[in-house]
């Protein structure tokens, strides 16, 4: 059986506003293999609401928030 990968990119989307940080991170993922790991930076408070809902109605693990000064950090497991 072949070890789960859990080397973890990073994408850095601080800076961009609604609706860009979501629309960003659909493409990444797409792009992604199945169960890959993604750090989402974000600086839009929108994307505190955007993300995880994005993560829910497509199926992705949203392992984990960080609320920042400035922003959110989002883990997120693509959904196999």
């Amino acid at each position: 059986m072949a070890e789960k990968d859990d080397s973890v990119e990073i994408y850095d989307l601080r800076g961009l506003n609604c609706p860009l940080p979501v629309l960003k991170t659909k493409r990444k993922l797409r792009a992604m293999p199945p169960h890959a790991l993604l750090r989402v930076e974000t600086s839009d408070p929108l994307a505190a609401i955007d993300i995880p809902h994005f993560c829910a109605e497509n199926g992705h693990t949203l392992i984990a928030i960080e609320a920042l000064d400035r922003g959110h950090h989002f883990l997120i497991r693509k959904a196999g």
